[in-house]
């Protein structure tokens, strides 16, 4: 039997049902690991509303790790679905839910707000609630992306040519990214490195109320796009083709795009920008799974992005280590080299586009 061709001889199911009990251990292993190792039967008696006799513990758990996980899990399963979307419109197997500009539409909303003169309020939002943690911090970031998104629909319905649309995405966020450079060399020196730090990424600022919120709108995101898992799978075949089987392939498109800037700009507006996931996990699920099949493909990247942000949660927090590594550093330190070995293994991904 050829080891190759395993994913081909095990039923699909069986492997989504193996990487949901993957998230579920990852998930279990994030809370239980850190600078305070907590032990695995209090986190479950914490979790099981039964509480524990260390409340320091209990507070840990439900106030910090248990809120950083789901992050991660929301954000992994956002990012992915969002790039595998992304590699389908364009043909693309580079793209991610960043390529048109909704990231770089953030960050510039981000920009506006912290490299401003050092307003009261501004500094205020930053420096006592914290940066990822203000909701002014996050309402820029939302905005500036909205802002691109309002932008890319527009020329989306004159520009009929995907191409050319991913172009002028691209042109955008060098436009953005020029501004955000400019701005940066005319501000403050401190208000510069609160801005950087932003960029480095974080799943640990976002509090108890702001998980809620942040599920709430990837899980619309989400909705949106297995609603055109039919449709992706046309549009593999070619425009014409889904022309010809009645798609309304503008709409379509305009539909994927607005979902994947939803799930894009949410994730980029509580957790600053992660590289990464959203281009490397479909990879991985199109060889996890064989096939080009956006009914199985879209709840694989889903599952696949929540484990692989998940384990690089866990080891950006150094457990047993009172220091935590930037998100960002950890998704392309650890996850390029996994995703380059399978890609080269891999017999189906040149033709999945």
């Amino acid at each position: 039997m050829d080891k190759k061709n395993w994913p081909s001889l095990v039923p699909r199911s069986s492997l989504l049902a193996g990487i949901g009990l993957s998230v579920i251990f990852f998930f279990i292993i994030d809370l239980v690991l850190g600078s305070v190792r907590i032990p695995f039967s209090e986190v479950i008696n914490i979790l099981l509303g039964y509480g524990s006799e260390n409340k320091a513990w209990e507070s840990i758990i439900l106030k910090i790790r248990l809120p950083k996980a789901i992050t991660a899990i929301l954000a992994g399963a956002a990012l992915s679905v969002g790039g595998l979307q992304m590699q389908t419109l364009f043909k693309n197997p580079l793209a991610g839910p960043s390529v048109l500009g909704i990231t770089s539409g953030a960050s510039l909303g981000v920009a506006a707000v912290m490299l401003t003169s050092g307003n009261a309020a501004t500094l205020y939002a930053i420096k006592e609630m914290g940066i990822s943690g203000s909701w002014l911090i996050v309402g820029a970031s939302i905005l500036g992306s909205a802002t691109v998104l309002m932008v890319i629909l527009g020329i989306s319905y004159k520009v009929k040519d995907n191409v050319v649309l991913l172009i002028v995405g691209l042109m955008l966020g060098n436009i953005t990214i020029s501004i955000v450079s400019i701005w940066q060399y005319f501000s403050n020196p401190d208000l510069i490195r609160d801005y950087i730090i932003w960029t480095f990424g974080s799943l640990g600022g976002v509090t108890n109320n702001q998980v809620i919120v942040l599920a709430i709108v990837v899980f619309i995101g989400l909705v949106m796009a297995f609603l055109v898992s039919k449709p992706l799978n046309s549009l593999l075949l070619g425009e014409n083709y889904a022309r010809s089987m009645g798609m309304n392939v503008n709409f379509t498109r305009i539909f994927i795009i607005a979902g994947t800037s939803i799930l894009a700009g949410a994730v980029t507006g509580f957790c600053g920008p992660i590289g990464f996931v959203g281009i490397a996990v479909p990879h991985l699920a199109r060889a996890i799974l064989n096939t080009s099949d956006h009914k199985f493909l879209i709840p694989c990247t889903c599952l696949a992005g929540a484990v692989v942000l998940l384990i690089c949660d866990i080891i950006a927090q150094m457990p047993e280590s009172n220091i935590t590594l930037p998100i960002n550093a950890i998704t392309a330190l650890i996850g390029s080299p996994v995703v380059i070995w399978v890609i080269l293994r891999s017999k189906n991904l040149r033709n999945s586009f």
